[in-house]
């Protein structure tokens, strides 16, 4: 069976105007409640189930191309262990960056 895969480039910073009708959905959804929300058919998530939680496998972060200054000899041990010094490099700061905020 074949598919058709259609994708959509939205700007986030010029979205489309709402419609009446979306507005007044909202409006009645705004005077809803916290404490007539339903949330029986969501399971609560305890410690227990983010201890086993993995990052979803298929998430890719987007790349952006920056200029960074490094000295010379970390640039030059970065290089010296073979191609992928870049990926080697974001490993490293991603690493700081998990461990300066607590995550696994």
């Amino acid at each position: 069976m074949k598919t058709k895969i259609v994708k959509r480039d939205i700007d986030l910073q010029n979205l489309p105007p709402l419609t009446d009708e979306q507005r007044a959905r909202l409006s009645l959804l705004a005077k809803i409640p916290d404490s007539e929300i339903d949330y029986s058919d969501i399971p609560p998530l305890g410690d227990a189930f983010w201890k086993s939680a993995i990052r979803n496998p298929f998430y890719k972060p987007t790349k952006q191309a920056t200029t960074v200054r490094i000295d010379a000899d970390v640039l030059l041990w970065l290089k010296s262990t073979g191609k992928g010094y870049q990926t080697r490099i974001n490993a490293i700061l991603r690493d700081a960056m998990m461990r300066k905020h607590g995550l696994p």
